[in-house]
């Protein structure tokens, strides 16, 4: 019988829809501009959104903010700032919140970063993908390797000492060679985090329709063992499958998904997790996925176009599927805390899996071995409930293009 005992960390994710070309490998939910951006409307959707969520997070401390999208830094800054002031007043906002936003690189956008930094965003998450001309084309972005080095440049001259760099490896036609070279470049403009994807093929994108030549097994082996290496070698630490950060730099808002706290969802599409300890019960909702559908119901209960509650076996799936993504594996106390749920609940499953040397434990910690590392996705069908629905696997508010949060499909 599940039981809570305090509420899990609580975090907010701003969803921005709009982009200026969709790419082909992206299955977010954005949509390329045709005409102006209903900037105005759209915040005030996203404000009254936020308006009638105050009975779910009534008195609970909000531990960061990330504005994602889409291309969130198509916002004006006046837009920003005043998004930002009605966040803080409607909700318990951390005075040294981690506030972070998406941005892709372009002058029409960095030009902006010095007042995206006045409004109070202490943090960049700048979607570069690749520094390589050729591959940027293919990938379908609208900006260039000089572009790209130019944001981040422009990044440290705003004043942003936390920054963060989203690359992609295994492109098409990637070799190791051009793969260390947009590492070495990464490198050389001293960010503060890099999110190292490896390019999927996910369903509905053009990529899907069209499949390009990626690179066979050995040279993707090649590519990660490689730059894995390098990038520890120039001081980052991997702390989860995909995220490499600096010392204390690593992404808070991230790590509230991947250890399985919760989080309010606002904007087209924008999904959320939130605990209810009073009734012992964890559930999930998704917005309308259309911006002009989330514009006009954004004031009503019909903004909400999914929910349910997150059954026990579920809970523990979900938890596993994201908390083992962490080299350093999870607390014990935060599976408990966050299902709810005891470790009794799965510990024939751990037994089994550390007598396969799967995992290693010890009183407070579960972390997966370097076996259970390569075989993950092996490791987590076993906690896969006996009678799955096919729900578990529930996309968070937000990951990256390419990246999976939960690796049965992200900065």
């Amino acid at each position: 019988m599940r039981h809570f005992t305090e509420y899990p960390p609580l975090t907010l994710y701003i969803h921005f829809p709009w982009c200026v070309k969709k790419c082909p490998y992206c299955d977010f939910n954005s949509h390329a501009v045709k005409d102006e951006i209903p900037e105005a409307q759209y915040i005030d959707a996203l404000i009254a959104d936020l308006e009638q969520h105050a009975p779910d997070i009534w008195s609970r401390s909000l531990e960061s903010v990330f504005i994602g999208g889409g291309t969130p830094s198509l916002i004006s800054s006046a837009g920003i700032d005043r998004l930002m002031g009605q966040v803080r007043a409607l909700t318990k906002l951390e005075p040294r919140a981690e506030i972070t936003m998406e941005a892709n690189p372009g002058t029409f956008e960095t030009q902006r970063f010095k007042e995206y930094r006045d409004n109070g965003i202490n943090r960049l998450s700048i979607g570069v993908q690749s520094f390589n001309n050729k591959h940027l084309k293919t990938l379908g972005r609208i900006h260039g390797a000089q572009e790209a080095i130019t944001a981040c440049e422009k990044a440290h001259t705003a004043g942003f000492t936390n920054f963060n760099i989203d690359l992609m490896h295994g492109l098409p036609d990637q070799n190791p060679d051009e793969a260390i070279a947009d590492i070495e470049q990464a490198i050389r403009l001293n960010p503060s985090h890099l999110s190292y994807y490896q390019l999927t093929i996910e369903p509905n994108t053009l990529f899907a329709a069209r499949p390009p030549t990626l690179p066979d097994e050995q040279t993707m082996g090649d590519i990660q063992d490689n730059c894995k290496a390098l990038i520890e070698a120039a001081g980052f630490t991997q702390y989860e499958v995909s995220a490499y950060a600096q010392d204390k730099k690593r992404c808070h808002h991230n790590l509230n998904y991947w250890l399985f706290g919760d989080y309010l969802g606002i904007g087209a599409g924008a999904h959320s997790k939130l605990s209810f300890p009073a009734h012992n019960t964890i559930v999930r909702h998704s917005k309308a996925k259309h911006p002009t559908d989330y514009i006009n119901t954004a004031r009503s209960q019909d903004r909400i176009q999914g929910e349910r509650q997150v059954s026990e076996a579920d809970a523990r799936l979900e938890f596993m599927m994201n908390a083992l993504r962490l080299s350093e594996g999870f607390n014990v106390q935060d599976f408990e805390g966050r299902t709810g749920d005891t470790l009794a609940s799965v510990r024939r499953l751990l037994d089994q899996a550390e007598r396969d040397d799967l995992i290693t434990r010890d009183l407070m910690q579960i972390k997966t071995t370097e076996l259970g590392a390569r075989h993950l996705d092996t490791l987590l069908q076993r906690f896969m409930p006996e009678e799955a629905d096919g729900e578990a696997s529930v996309e968070p508010a937000k990951s990256t293009p390419g990246a999976t949060i939960i690796p049965i499909v992200s900065r």
